[in-house]
């Protein structure tokens, strides 16, 4: 049987012209930080390279339902990755140890919240455990709140509050090339 020969549509056949698909920088893939809470902190690294970062607070108001805080989570997750063109992973502040039990039952809506979602749109995920992104910001695994804002500016950023800072030390920890994961 002899080979078949394809020959190209003409200039003028019917159907749109074929683009090419839109160059990809592998260089740097839109990761996204969280340090899970009520008040939740968040660092972005875009898609080229910049960071951006701050606090979102999930507290419910006097009228709505403690579930609330939680739609608003995954609104506000969907939100994010739109407006910031795609996010292709996520690393967030894995906690063991809770102050008391409302810390808890928070975290692990949160959580669950995170994972489901990250699940929907297939999106990688990990949790980094607390001491591993205080060792890396300041040099010791059980530094205090303080100690990392100070380790966060020092490194030229302005942190609002704890809850920023570990975001901003967890993002830098996710994609630095020599310590983290890029």
């Amino acid at each position: 049987m002899a080979p078949a020969t394809l020959t190209m549509p003409a200039a003028h056949a019917s159907g749109p012209p074929i683009a090419l698909p839109p160059a990809i920088s592998l260089a740097h893939h839109a990761v996204l930080a969280l340090d899970l809470g009520t008040t939740t902190g968040w660092a972005l690294r875009r898609h080229d390279g910049g960071i951006t970062s701050g606090t979102m607070t999930f507290k419910p108001t006097r009228f709505e339902g403690g579930g609330m805080r939680f739609l608003r989570f995954r609104g506000w997750l969907t939100e994010l990755a739109a407006l910031s063109g795609g996010v292709a992973r996520i690393v967030f502040e894995e906690v063991r140890a809770h102050a008391g039990t409302d810390a808890a039952h928070i975290y692990g809506g949160f959580l669950g919240i995170l994972t489901a979602w990250c699940e929907e749109h297939d999106v990688p995920y990990e949790g980094v455990p607390v001491g591993t992104i205080k060792r890396y910001a300041t040099g010791k695994g059980n530094a205090d709140k303080a100690k990392m804002v100070a380790a966060i500016q020092a490194r030229g950023f302005a942190p609002a509050d704890d809850n920023e800072a570990d975001a901003i030390a967890l993002l830098l920890w996710a994609t630095d090339p020599t310590g983290g994961r890029a």
